[in-house]
């Protein structure tokens, strides 16, 4: 499945990539090689609107956050935005059955 790029995506700031770009009711965020100290995270629907937040330390060693307990959300589009003191980086994906 294709999922076109947002046209503001930052590509040379990256904090995370997703295991998977659809999702069911966890997402899989794996971090870069130098993760930020401290990871937010918005999820957005394709309207905008603020559906979950999710807001963690980050050990330097860790390699991947698991964000669990999306399954109350509908199915549909969705906007990930990962944010550390002026970074930013936006993802789009698909929550399915």
């Amino acid at each position: 499945m294709y999922i076109p790029a947002l046209p503001n995506e930052i590509f040379n700031i990256m904090l995370a990539t997703l295991k998977s770009q659809v999702f069911i009711d966890t997402l899989i965020l794996e971090l870069t090689e130098q993760p930020p100290p401290r990871l937010k995270a918005v999820l957005m629907d394709e309207r905008g609107k603020v559906c979950s937040i999710f807001e963690t330390p980050v050990a330097p060693s860790q390699k991947v956050i698991l964000w669990e307990g999306l399954n109350d959300l509908p199915y549909g589009v969705y906007v990930l935005e990962l944010t550390y003191e002026q970074r930013e980086q936006r993802l789009r994906l698909v929550k399915r059955v």
